[in-house]
């Protein structure tokens, strides 16, 4: 699994993206791994698809449910995934379950989202997505 900050992310989605639509090859599946809830009202990258690592009111991890979801919505274990989650913990998880699941290109944002939290327990001051100043939406 690669490791990539917010910034190098985007950098590498665009550029994949760009190189992969020319060659008449699928873009990278950018996956946000939260909970449909916080994706929708907390903000999220444009473009990202929601396929949740776990959901309300289980809040437990199912790997093989979300890698068959992934693969589904993939297309195939070779297409590039970048995973994003609020503060890149969960997406090292769903990216090994992926890599177990043999996904060969799984990808994950460092400090996903909102970050981590600064000494008054506050995200999105200290690094992360929208620390970063990159393109984001809320509904």
């Amino acid at each position: 699994m690669r490791h990539l900050t917010p910034t190098e992310a985007w950098a590498w989605l665009q550029a994949e993206t760009e190189s992969r639509t020319a060659l008449g090859q699928e873009p990278p599946l950018f996956v946000d791994v939260r909970m449909e809830i916080e994706s929708l009202y907390v903000g999220r990258p444009p473009g990202v698809e929601n396929i949740p690592w776990y959901e309300y009111p289980d809040l437990t991890p199912d790997a093989t449910r979300f890698a068959a979801a992934v693969e589904r919505e993939a297309g195939g274990r070779d297409r590039p995934i970048l995973l994003i989650c609020r503060s890149g913990k969960r997406t090292l998880d769903a990216g090994t379950a992926l890599e177990k699941a043999g996904f060969t290109a799984v990808n994950h944002v460092v400090h996903g989202f909102e970050g981590d939290l600064n000494e008054s327990f506050k995200r999105s001051t200290l690094n992360g997505w929208r620390f970063e100043g990159l393109p984001w939406e809320q509904m």
